[in-house]
């Protein structure tokens, strides 16, 4: 997994990630997008278009937002 979608997706759900995304690798969950890391190819376009500052790279994420990583990982399994 490359990047990480985080809380501030929450509540915004823009979707512009979703739409700068050149291999369709963000999908919706019941409550905020999710990013595939097994077809992400780590351009980072999602994160400059998020409008909130949602998205990190998985090496940046505080300790506090691993959850999401946990999240994202739970959410392509199922």
């Amino acid at each position: 997994m490359a990047f990480v979608i985080t809380e501030a997706c929450i509540t915004e759900k823009a979707a512009d990630c979703v739409d700068v995304c050149p291999v369709d690798c963000i999908e919706l969950g019941e409550d905020q997008y999710f990013i595939d890391g097994d077809i992400c190819i780590d351009c980072g376009g999602c994160e400059a278009a998020c409008p909130v500052g949602a998205i990190y790279y998985e090496e940046d994420l505080t300790p506090e937002r691993q959850i999401y990583l946990d999240k994202a990982i739970r959410f392509f399994n199922n």
